[in-house]
């Protein structure tokens, strides 16, 4: 595949006041909104139906102008895509299909120039099967050095025909793959917590920790702002490898310690890392994709010395619920404030259906849905949501194309789906290719301006409709108020960053709570309920009528009020 690119074009041009401010700003991160790019769905620049590096920076002012502080870009380094780029081959590479180095330096430039930081993810749990460490394991044997740097094990039984233990992949089926040795016989068994394709690396061994330190040196060199660290629960071991004893393991992911992820070993390996990163100018940051039973642990990785942030997924699970959503956030401002980290709070990502179908539909039906629910109440919920999530204290996330108010795309034929896990038996539900569908930027075009060459996952019908050209200038679209809401955000000073609020009287259903002169209300429930008004309107999901001192909050609508 060629990597050449047509050139992005110049972005728009800012003062160097503008990006200085933004430089010396401290503590940024504290506050921040960032925004996830999925690198193979954003922005196709050369037409082969994939998105890539030169796409996305294309499309950089559009990021800048939505309000945006930062941008994570998902995995686009070398890689044979079996678990779209999370195998990763190469660690200092960009795939083909990506484009080069050359990009990846390019966009993180033009980036800066227009006031944006860039964070990449990191992979250190597991790498590709095709990884070079990984081929020469394979070639030298049992007993080869190369071995240890991942978990090979003998297999249990007479001829060591069973798995070394009984753990399973999140995939589905065991987590453990035989081998055929250099002589053709049967093996070795290696651990993949993941797919086949993705061994676990062994952190246990030195060289595995000195080749990440040599990797995060690589890419902060090249000026990147910060890692997003994907499994940052993984990597460590409880010792021995033991049994779980439990054969309906998924199930207890998320409620309980397993001995192969939240293991306190961990901590070390962040602690080692974030002496790396506070070597370097900018305010670098980490980021942890960790899922812990509880969020009292996840507050463990972002204690003062080790990460900055941690993804709050008990919030991405919580349905649309006053007495729910209360709960969430005072349990995870609470824990974060002993550690000094911010809470961070985000709706959808690249893993689980997009919150404008999941509160389209009944709560109890999980992260991974395929019923298209009731579109119009999904929406309104998702957009009322979103201004509950950028109204409270710390750090948020917007998974791409959420703005647009994209539903997922829930009726994809088997056969173009490309999740491994779907392919996978017992593992997850395998339904995460419905929030990777390719984004839409135009009315029409032959992938509604992705790319000039269709797209990788099939786009539905009318999905011109939702696209940043329909609703661009278009008042009360989704786009619309994200743009408003973060302009809304940047300008009032009681925003962002913080550690508490102040809840106040509010009827059953709703949730309302001042910060400073702001004051947030969000009305979960299916009717309209009336409310002190608080002052000038900022910014509603809907119309909110007000008379005699009370204001009438339609359903499902959030209100943001000053009274400065």
């Amino acid at each position: 595949m060629s990597q050449q690119h047509s050139a992005a074009p110049a972005p728009t041009p800012t003062t160097d006041a503008a990006v200085a401010t933004v430089a010396r700003r401290r503590d940024w991160w504290r506050d921040a909104v960032i925004y996830q790019v999925y690198p193979r769905s954003f922005a196709d620049s050369n037409g082969d139906g994939m998105g890539d590096l030169e796409g996305i920076r294309a499309r950089l002012p559009y990021l800048r102008d939505l309000g945006v502080d930062a941008v994570w870009l998902s995995p686009f380094y070398a890689s044979p895509q079996a678990d779209a780029g999370y195998d990763v081959a190469d660690y200092r590479a960009v795939d083909p299909m990506f484009g080069t180095l050359l990009d990846a330096d390019a966009l993180i430039r033009d980036a800066h120039g227009l006031g944006l930081r860039i964070i990449v993810d990191l992979v250190p749990n597991h790498s590709s099967d095709q990884h070079e460490w990984f081929k020469r394991a394979l070639a030298e044997g049992p007993g080869s050095p190369s071995r240890d740097r991942y978990h090979f094990r003998p297999g249990k039984g007479e001829n060591g025909e069973l798995p070394p233990n009984d753990w399973e992949s999140i995939f589905g089926g065991p987590a453990w793959t035989r081998v055929t040795e250099p002589d053709g016989t049967p093996g070795e068994w290696y651990l993949h917590l993941f797919a086949p394709e993705q061994p676990d690396f062994n952190w246990e061994h030195p060289a595995v920790g000195d080749e990440f330190r040599s990797i995060l040196r690589f890419w902060l060199d090249m000026g990147v702002d910060g890692f997003r660290i994907d499994v940052a629960h993984g990597m460590v071991k409880a010792e021995g490898l033991p049994d779980l004893g439990d054969h309906e393991q998924l199930k207890l992911l998320g409620n309980d310690v397993m001995p192969f992820f939240d293991q306190d070993g961990v901590h070390d390996i962040y602690r080692q890392w974030r002496l790396i990163l506070d070597e370097y100018s900018g305010e670098r940051i980490f980021v942890a994709e960790a899922w812990t039973p509880t969020v009292e642990r996840t507050a463990h990785y972002v204690r003062p010395d080790e990460l900055h942030q941690a993804f709050n997924f008990q919030y991405l699970g919580t349905h649309w619920d006053a007495e729910e959503l209360r709960t969430v956030i005072d349990r995870t401002l609470d824990a974060m404030r002993p550690v000094g980290a911010p809470a961070t709070w985000v709706l959808s990502n690249h893993d689980v259906t997009r919150h404008a179908t999941r509160f389209a539909n009944p709560p109890g039906l999980g992260t991974q849905i395929r019923l298209a629910g009731d579109r119009e109440l999904g929406l309104r919920r998702a957009r009322a949501a979103t201004l509950l999530m950028l109204a409270l204290p710390g750090s948020a996330y917007v998974y791409q194309g959420e703005e647009l108010g994209l539903p997922d795309v829930v009726d994809l034929p088997d056969e173009v789906r490309q999740d491994p896990a779907y392919f996978r038996g017992a593992g997850q539900d395998g339904y995460r290719d419905g929030c990777r569908v390719p984004i839409p930027w135009t009315r029409e075009g032959s992938s509604y301006g992705f790319g000039d060459g269709g797209s990788w996952l099939p786009q539905p019908e009318g999905w011109g409709e939702l696209s940043v050209e329909a609703q661009t200038g278009t008042p009360g679209s989704t786009l619309e108020l994200y743009r408003s809401a973060l302009a809304v955000r940047r300008d009032q000073a009681d925003l962002g960053a913080g550690d508490a609020v102040e809840w106040l009287p509010a009827p059953e259903g709703v949730l309302a709570f001042r910060r400073g002169e702001f004051v947030c209300v969000a009305n979960t429930t299916g009717e309209p309920v009336t409310v002190p008004a608080y002052g000038r309107v900022l910014i509603a999901n809907a119309e909110v009528a007000e008379t005699g001192g009370e204001a009438r909050v339609p359903a499902d609508t959030t209100v943001w009020w000053t009274a400065g």
